[in-house]
């Protein structure tokens, strides 16, 4: 069970939800009720609490660390009789509860010292530095033990290298920090552990995170589900196509690759092997679809609300330059399917095997009202997004009240047993929703440490070891960047890869994009880094989005994170495109119209690419065709590298006459496959 090769999908979703422990049930009580007392108290903030934003952080960290503690053993998985002591998986050890208690006191500090940290802000006393260095300490044992060892070593080296840094050679040295200056840094103010990305924690994301919890509790991951087979499963690939929504729209109030293929995926993919698809193909499918769900807005996963901080826009704005690269990521993965379906001879589901789309629509289309009241209250009416999940959430509970009356009528039990199966499936939705939030805060904030070390000198010095790599290319930088995000992805959830790329990178590429002669945006650069850090979630060899596929499919877990690499590469070259074509994020775009010209041709750039990189167009392409399907899908997504080589000088908008050559293009190859095929069929 150690390997995780070997572990089931049982054994993530038990991982990805924290309930590892078989705890007895007394213990199972006190975890429940610490869960519950999590989600009063950030249902409370936006309606009735009104506290100082270090005070919201500190006790949004307290939970994080008992929930983390009580839930979590010291190891996952012991063998050895020492590891089966200190770790026991059916029951909390003793020295577990002192960390929990030790957890709340020393989180809370700046809560109940706040007058004394302020009084001595920068000189902190013996007191505060025992306490400061308990937190960093318990902060990346419990992330060690939510979301796993790299982000946990990546903190500690970050803080061992500025305490050493001047003994450092020349190129990586710099001013080395005190113990004072780092605890003061670090754990005592908001610029470390408690600065931006856990205040969007404790302020925006367990909300969304609990909506998207309620929901799966109430039925509706299961529904959209049969939704999309309904849609899609009789067409070539179906089963494949329908995982592709379903996961989409899983994805959209989930934001989990992992929870999301173990959810969907349980389902999908035997449905996918059933009509042929080999099972390392059905598994990658969900793999690529389940990841790209981060994308899909509006929730977009927890990184996409930190993104709104660091660049400082409306979360709408995120919103509105995510839309084009996610959905049309969305459809060129539906066009691979539908590709793969050809080359392998897969037809769909039969008639009789699927629901009807209109009863299945009806039957869960209460589950779409949240989800719609979400968007009115994001895109029409504008609120906060802390105010719009908040609002979504109560009205989420009381479509649970509404169908869960409905079936105690419908099923001739009484009223009361309606409003009881109600009340429960709300209290596990709280529950489950606090529990899914323990890895995000300590995500959150342990990648607080490196921000926090990057503010203090690591930043500045790395930035001129990647200007120097880079020799002021803008290119070679964002493979860099791109390189790097996925290697630390491989061990980082998404939310800290792009805390700790952001941080690092996301100033550099807007600074180089101006030195070599063109302005990259803000959103554009953090975007860039975003994108990255999600498709490092099935990047081999540690995809742990692939790992979780692969142990539904009985596949092979190294084989199908290559080949859901290779679906998602799509995805990865969207974020070239957009970096020099602002387009494509809607940057400065106001028009409709123009946006939706902007999304159409986007989309054929992403189709003509993903043929490329599949080798099937109409039928198998040779190379020349994959050459001309490449400069096409290039210049779908940049015709004014058109304009560029023959130095034809045209504003923004006149650069798309040029589409006019990538359409040709396609034709050519087109025609060419359709002669072919003509020939083999006379043959």
């Amino acid at each position: 069970m150690a390997s995780k090769f070997e572990r089931s999908a049982e054994d993530f979703l038990k991982e990805e939800s924290g309930e590892l422990r078989e705890v007895r049930p007394f213990e199972k009580y006190i975890i429940n009720f610490v869960a519950l007392s999590w989600t009063i108290f950030q249902m409370l903030l936006p309606s009735v609490l009104t506290l100082n934003s270090t005070y919201i952080r500190s006790i949004h960290l307290a939970f994080a660390l008992a929930l983390a503690y009580l839930s979590l053993p010291m190891f996952k998985y012991p063998k050895t009789s020492f590891g089966k002591t200190i770790a026991p998986m059916n029951k909390i050890a003793i020295h577990d509860y002192i960390f929990a208690i030790a957890g709340i006191v020393c989180a809370t500090y700046l809560v109940w010292d706040w007058e004394g940290l302020s009084m001595r802000a920068g000189v902190p006393i013996q007191r505060d530095i025992v306490i400061g260095l308990l937190i960093i300490a318990l902060t990346l044992e419990a992330t060690r033990r939510s979301i796993g060892t790299p982000l946990a070593i990546i903190a500690a080296v970050f803080s061992l290298y500025g305490f050493f840094a001047e003994n450092m050679p020349d190129l990586i040295a710099f001013k080395s920090v005190s113990l004072s200056k780092y605890i003061n840094q670090i754990a005592l103010s908001t610029e470390g552990i408690f600065g931006i990305p856990i205040g969007v924690s404790a302020n925006i994301v367990f909300l969304f995170v609990l909506m998207g919890a309620m929901l799966d509790k109430a039925g509706a991951g299961k529904y959209f589900i049969n939704l999309a087979v309904s849609l899609l499963g009789g067409f070539r690939g179906g089963p494949a196509k329908a995982a592709v929504i379903a996961s989409g729209l899983s994805g959209m109030v989930s934001g989990s690759s992992i929870a999301n293929v173990v959810t969907t995926g349980t389902f999908t993919i035997p449905l996918m092997k059933s009509v042929g698809y080999p099972g390392e193909k059905a598994a990658a499918v969900e793999v690529a679809a389940s990841t790209n769900g981060q994308l899909m807005p509006p929730i977009m996963g927890a990184a996409a609300f930190i993104i709104a901080e660091y660049v400082n826009v409306p979360y709408i704005q995120v919103v509105k330059a995510a839309i084009i690269p996610a959905f049309t990521s969305y459809l060129a993965l539906l066009y691979i399917t539908h590709l793969e379906a050809c080359k392998l001879g897969i037809q769909g589901l039969p008639k009789d095997k699927l629901p009807g789309f209109m009863k299945t629509l009806l039957s869960g289309i209460h589950y779409l009202i949240p989800i719609t009241w979400l968007l009115v209250e994001l895109v029409v009416l504008r609120h906060t997004p802390q105010m719009a999940a908040y609002r979504t959430v109560l009205l989420l509970i009381a479509v649970i009240f509404y169908q869960e009356i409905k079936n105690a009528l419908k099923n001739k039990s009484s009223f009361s047993e309606g409003i009881k199966n109600s009340i429960k499936l709300t209290f596990d939705g709280f529950v489950t929703g606090a529990k899914s939030m323990v890895g995000v805060a300590l995500a959150t904030a342990a990648a607080g440490v490196v921000v926090g070390m990057v503010s203090l000198g690591i930043g500045g010095m790395i930035n001129e070891i990647v200007d120097t790599i880079a020799n002021g290319n803008i290119y070679i930088l964002l493979f860099v960047t791109a390189g790097a995000s996925l290697l630390l992805g491989m061990g980082l959830p998404t939310t800290a890869n792009y805390i700790v790329m952001a941080s690092l990178t996301a100033p550099l590429i807007v600074k180089l994009g101006t030195a070599y002669g063109f302005i990259v945006p803000l959103m554009a650069a953090h975007m860039f880094v975003f994108f990255f850090g999600i498709l490092a979630d099935d990047t081999p060899p540690v995809g742990l989005a692939a790992y979780a596929a692969a142990a539904i499919a009985d596949s092979p877990p190294i084989k199908t994170g290559v080949q859901g690499f290779m679906y998602d590469i799509r995805t990865a070259i969207i974020p070239f495109m957009f970096i020099f074509n602002h387009d494509l994020i809607l940057d400065g775009v106001t028009s409709w119209s123009f946006g939706i010209f902007i999304f159409i041709i986007a989309t054929l750039g992403a189709l003509m690419f993903a043929s490329a990189v599949q080798g099937w167009f109409v039928t198998k392409n040779n190379i020349l065709e994959t050459i001309l399907l490449l400069a096409s899908s290039l210049f779908f997504y940049r015709p004014a590298i058109i304009s560029n080589f023959f130095h034809i000088n045209t504003d923004e908008a006149h650069k798309y006459f040029f589409i006019v050559v990538p359409i040709i293009l396609v034709t050519i190859v087109y025609f060419m496959q359709k002669m072919r095929v003509k020939k083999l069929e006379i043959v």
